[in-house]
């Protein structure tokens, strides 16, 4: 299944380049011939733990061409893990 693919390539991306995926929360066709993930990951949990800090959460819209590969990634929002997500 494609998707399972697309998911898995961005999976396996954010686990070598920034950090592994906690969720996945969207996947649908881009309106550049590709695709776009909204993608969640738990940033520096170490350091959070260690400071018995709530764990933050960061969410990346991430874009992929039609090969399926990453070509573009950004941060848009981090929000402590306990907060209520504010998107509609």
């Amino acid at each position: 299944m494609e998707i399972k693919t697309i998911m898995k390539n961005v999976s396996d991306f954010f686990n070598e380049h920034v950090a592994p995926v906690h969720k996945i929360t969207s996947v649908e066709v881009s309106e550049q011939d590709g695709w776009k993930l909204t993608v969640e990951v738990i940033e520096e949990k170490e350091y959070m733990k260690k400071y018995a800090k709530d764990e933050m959460v960061g969410v990346y819209d991430v874009y992929l061409n039609q090969e399926k590969e990453v070509t573009t990634f950004k941060r848009r929002s981090i929000r402590y893990r306990s907060a209520m997500n504010q998107e509609a």
